[in-house]
């Protein structure tokens, strides 16, 4: 939401804050005792600085972080590279492109500390326990609320009102064959109206003037009207697919800080994303990175996510800050669709999405 790159995160991508890596020389090593343990993710992870020393501290290991762009990007390589991968754990993979990785072999078994806390409707893979539930948010249509109310326009608030005439030329969306909030918004189409109608409502949405980019920094950052890089691009694209925990990240993080939230959440336009990480296939560091990954259940670091990644923690009890759920609480009924329906459909949804909206 740009609030530039170092402060902005809404996601379950499920974003944007880097994290400075450290981490040591020895991280090569191959029997498994190195010191630093090394996490491979998307652009939008992020920890608090103490949070992330009491792991080192208590461990003992260094923690070294790889990030490769947006999810889908980091996904696709983290396979590519899996027979000799970056690191020793991926964070950031989630329920649009699960299945891609699991078949491709990209994880290992490891059983978590604490898996047996997280809430019920966001396991799987139970029977080989490959990868951790982490967190979980909804990508939604954001909105300019600004926009709307100069053109005493009302924003939209579900699927449909998007092809409508009064929102032409207004939406700018992510690819969905390289953008994780992308898929997820294309999945929500599907959710919403079957396999036989997902296609015929693209047909109008294209019609209706979508504009579709690679990822979702650019979406975000440099077309969405709304948020803080948008304002200052001069962006004319007042709805965006983003996430419904971008309109805190636009208030906590602007200077100074706004009583209101500048952006709002289309709420019937939400597809439900759970995010996931694993212990690599031929990590160099299993042990360093089982200990990262139980590390990822506790309390402290499932509590300090909201704040930072803009995502809801998945341990049942963990609690979320109140300005947090004040400016993006979840949508009441998002879409959703099973891994399997998923794993079944989504490549021949993509090819046909990237046929259908991208010539």
């Amino acid at each position: 939401m740009s609030i530039t790159k170092k402060a902005t995160v809404v996601a379950v991508g499920f974003g944007l804050v880097a994290l400075s890596a450290c981490g040591s020389s020895d991280s090569s090593d191959s029997d498994g005792d190195s010191k630093t343990v090394t996490l491979v993710s998307h652009d939008s992870w992020a920890v608090s600085k103490s949070v992330l020393a009491d792991f080192e501290k208590q461990s003992g290991y260094k923690v070294k972080v790889l990030e490769d762009g947006d999810a889908g990007q980091a996904v696709n390589k983290a396979i590519l590279t899996k027979d000799n991968p970056q690191g020793d754990v991926f964070f950031g993979v989630d329920n649009t492109l699960l299945s891609r990785a699991l078949d491709n072999g990209l994880f290992q078994s490891y059983e978590a500390k604490g898996s047996d806390k997280i809430g019920a409707e966001y396991r799987v893979d139970q029977d080989k326990h490959r990868v951790t539930p982490i967190d979980t948010g909804d990508i939604c249509v954001n909105y300019d609320k600004a926009y709307f109310s100069e053109h005493k326009l009302d924003p939209p608030t579900s699927f449909d009102d998007l092809i409508k005439p009064a929102y032409k030329n207004l939406l700018v969306t992510e690819n969905a064959s390289t953008s994780s909030p992308g898929l997820g918004f294309l999945l929500g189409t599907a959710a919403k109206y079957g396999d036989d109608g997902w296609q015929d409502y693209w047909t109008k949405l294209k019609a209706n003037g979508v504009k579709v980019v690679d990822g979702w920094e650019q979406a975000y950052n440099e077309e969405f009207s709304g948020s803080a890089g948008g304002k200052k691009a001069k962006a004319d694209r007042p709805l965006v697919v983003s996430y419904a925990s971008s309109p805190p990240a636009e208030v906590i993080y602007a200077d100074p800080k706004p009583t209101t939230a500048p952006t709002g959440v289309a709420t019937g336009t939400c597809f439900r994303q759970v995010e996931y990480a694993g212990l690599l296939s031929n990590a160099k560091n299993t042990k360093g990175g089982k200990a990262l990954l139980d590390f990822l259940l506790t309390k402290e670091f499932q509590e300090d996510m909201p704040l930072n990644m803009f995502v809801y923690p998945v341990l049942e009890g963990a609690q979320v800050p109140a300005e947090f759920t004040k400016y993006g609480p979840q949508a009441k009924d998002p879409e959703t669709m099973d891994p399997a329906e998923i794993a079944d459909h989504r490549d021949q949804w993509v090819k046909s999405w990237t046929s259908l909206v991208l010539k």
